[in-house]
């Protein structure tokens, strides 16, 4: 089987085998250029090239978005869109066998962990260590808090709101606050949301001016 349709089973959601000998070297490859991310220093040249890099890691990259250092990628990063203004902390975690899609403005807290990868009940399978894969996307503007795990596919709509620690099993909705293990939604984002931070207190007229 060729590296391409491998590629195109990886994409499609069949079973495959991902130790096959056309994958490994493609895979190693990828995760190696994710490493020399890594080791990039923080310096004013540095941040240059981290920026260079990661357009070229990345399935797509809008403009402005940044990664801390260290991430990982099982695929390094060549199934993952990202729109403009991602913003993700230290250890994010990418396991990128299948697509996964990311809206602009997203934060992503650290220590978060989006998965696509599926291995099947059959023991027999898993013996063999097949997989399959499952997309995840999220939308524009969601915040996800630091130590989440996204699961294989997930659907989260734009706005929404991910509780640190959460472990998101099933589609959240839009412009909702989802907390918790399974995650699930706790509430809706309201007007008063729109005039209010940190349980009730008023945003002041400078920034809701600016900003609204």
């Amino acid at each position: 089987m060729s590296l391409n349709e491998i590629k195109e089973k990886m994409r499609s959601g069949a079973i495959y085998d991902p130790a096959d000998a056309e994958l490994l070297p493609y895979q190693l490859s990828r995760i190696n250029r994710v490493n020399a991310y890594n080791r990039i220093p923080a310096t004013p040249k540095g941040l240059k090239k981290r920026e260079k890099l990661l357009k070229e890691l990345f399935g797509e990259a809008g403009e402005g978005c940044y990664i801390e250092p260290p991430f990982y990628a099982n695929l390094g990063g060549s199934n993952v869109k990202l729109g403009k203004y991602v913003y993700a902390n230290f250890h994010l975690t990418l396991v990128d066998d299948g697509e996964i899609i990311i809206g602009d403005h997203v934060m992503i807290g650290p220590n978060v962990t989006i998965a696509t990868a599926c291995h099947p009940v059959s023991p027999v399978l898993r013996k063999n260590g097949l997989q399959y894969n499952l997309p995840v996307t999220v939308g524009s503007n969601v915040w996800i808090g630091s130590g989440a795990v996204i699961l294989p596919g997930v659907i989260i709509g734009e706005n929404a709101i991910i509780g640190a620690g959460s472990v998101v099993t099933k589609a959240i909705p839009a412009n909702v606050i989802a907390v918790g293990n399974p995650c699930r939604v706790l509430r809706e984002i309201t007007e008063e949301d729109l005039r209010t931070y940190d349980k009730g207190k008023p945003i002041s007229a400078e920034i809701l001016s600016k900003y609204h």
